[in-house]
């Protein structure tokens, strides 16, 4: 015999999980639909959460981290050819993405604090993972000194690019941004 009011007990990982496969059917986080479809109240969902913004923070870091390994395994080149190859690769790949699409285009100042607050997460964790790619290349041109400010002004100029419409409601060329990334790579050797 059950117990009124017992509670579902549900880990954080169960919780993103049910998250990543909400957001992918519907381009969105709804933590009402969400806490039902896990058989968990509301509370209990904010509980293990802490916000909604954390949990779509985290949401877009696993789908966006899915396709940035996938760009990496399927990269042809070597050295700042092979950075800018992995980017071109997340980069489409993201942007034929429907339900993040969807999401930016309605939760438009959602999309901007999650994304790129340090706050959000995901800013930090595409820096760290851009570190990482940058390491990959033979001979390591960048120094340690200016490793991290190298990942972070590139992370930058590809969001400039990526996000140009949310942020200035008019797009970017591709052709400059890869420019300018490229010139960060080559100028901090």
């Amino acid at each position: 015999m059950g117990s009124i009011g017992a509670r579902r007990v549900v880990s954080q990982d169960q919780v993103l999980r049910g998250a990543c496969r909400f957001f992918l059917r519907h381009g969105r986080v709804e933590m009402d639909a969400l806490a039902a479809s896990l058989a968990i109240s509301r509370a209990t969902l904010y509980r293990v959460v802490h916000s909604r913004d954390g949990l779509l923070a985290d949401v877009l870091w696993v789908l966006a981290d899915r396709l940035l390994a996938r760009a990496r395994q399927e990269r042809t080149n070597v050295g700042v050819e092979g950075v800018l190859e992995v980017t071109r690769r997340f980069v489409a790949d993201l942007r034929a993405a429907g339900p993040f699409r969807a999401f930016l285009r309605s939760e438009p100042d959602t999309a901007t604090r999650v994304l790129f607050n340090t706050a959000g997460g995901v800013h930090r964790r595409a820096v760290s993972a851009q570190k990482e790619i940058l390491l990959e290349v033979d001979g390591g041109p960048w120094s340690a000194a200016a490793l991290d400010q190298v990942a972070f002004l590139y992370v930058r100029i590809v969001e400039s690019a990526l996000y140009a419409e949310l942020l200035s409601g008019a797009p970017l060329d591709p052709a400059l941004a890869e420019t300018a990334a490229r010139t960060v790579l080559l100028q901090h050797r």
